[in-house]
């Protein structure tokens, strides 16, 4: 079933209300973590309050957001300022403030493409089709999840998810079939979450949960507006891992391709973690 887009959970979650700069949300359900919000959702609303924006001009290019507190379950205002427009790009910064203190800051590019030559240097990742991976479920894991359909190939958490793969559990891989649960088409809101829509690496390297949060999250997107509604509410396949684990701290690169081998998206995080 593929909900109207106006009343799917996602955009609810991501819903504001306001004009011009000033902006107000309030968090959802469907979307909570162990501990408040799932930052994807945060991402993703962030780059919604420029999208609501009327001098919005072209397509996301790249978004940094910067966690500087933990978001509180409740409401929250968010702050935009228009930094510059050029010839071809729109700079953006923004705010989220809870109780009268930022949690959240972020920066946002819009940019209009020109056709141009174009290449991929990256590789699609080799991998079975999603209905061979295993499906995330059960009660243990936190309401975000269960918002979207994620069906792993490798990169599982034993003993709530069991792979048979002799690469798993040796290093901190994961390769994910995932979309939006209930369906939903393809935008660059549902797409900056699901760049975040990973564990932990340091699960998958640990084997087990650890405490984690994450502090900062990159989006690049790679793809216009038509070419990503083509996509509809097909899944798409996720690859991430993690370059480094040092004293509190790892980070995370992620791709998101489409079933056909067109790379949507690339993201990069630093997370911290205690043990």
């Amino acid at each position: 079933m593929t909900y109207n887009e106006n009343n799917h959970p996602f955009d609810n979650a991501t819903r504001l209300t306001g004009e011009s700069d000033n902006y107000h949300g309030h968090t959802s359900e469907c979307y909570a973590n162990m501990v408040g919000p799932f930052g994807g959702i945060i991402a993703a609303t962030l780059l919604r309050a420029i999208f609501d924006h009327s001098a919005r001009q072209g397509d996301p290019l790249a978004l940094t957001v910067n966690f500087v507190a933990p978001i509180i379950d409740g409401d929250f205002d968010i702050a935009t300022k228009l930094v510059r427009t050029n010839r071809s790009t729109q700079h953006w910064s923004i705010e989220l403030s809870q109780q009268d203190l930022i949690a959240a800051t972020a920066t946002v590019v819009f940019a209009s493409r020109r056709k141009t030559w174009s290449s991929t240097e990256s590789r699609f990742p080799s991998t079975p089709e999603a209905k061979e991976g295993v499906r995330v479920s059960g009660e243990v894991f936190p309401s975000w999840l269960k918002s979207y359909d994620i069906r792993l190939i490798q990169g599982g958490i034993p003993p709530y998810l069991s792979i048979e793969n002799e690469e798993a559990f040796v290093n901190s891989v994961t390769l994910q079939w995932v979309r939006d649960e209930p369906r939903r088409s393809m935008d660059f809101l549902s797409l900056t979450a699901i760049c975040d829509a990973f564990f932990p690496r340091i699960y998958i390297r640990r084997n087990k949960f650890v405490s984690a949060g994450t502090i900062s999250f990159t989006v690049y997107f790679h793809v216009d507006a038509t070419t990503l509604s083509a996509i509809g509410d097909k899944a798409v396949l996720g690859y991430a891992r993690a370059n480094r684990f040092y004293n509190n701290y790892f980070d995370q690169t992620a791709e998101v391709w489409t079933p056909d081998g067109e790379l949507l998206a690339t993201s990069s995080q630093v997370v911290y973690f205690k043990e």
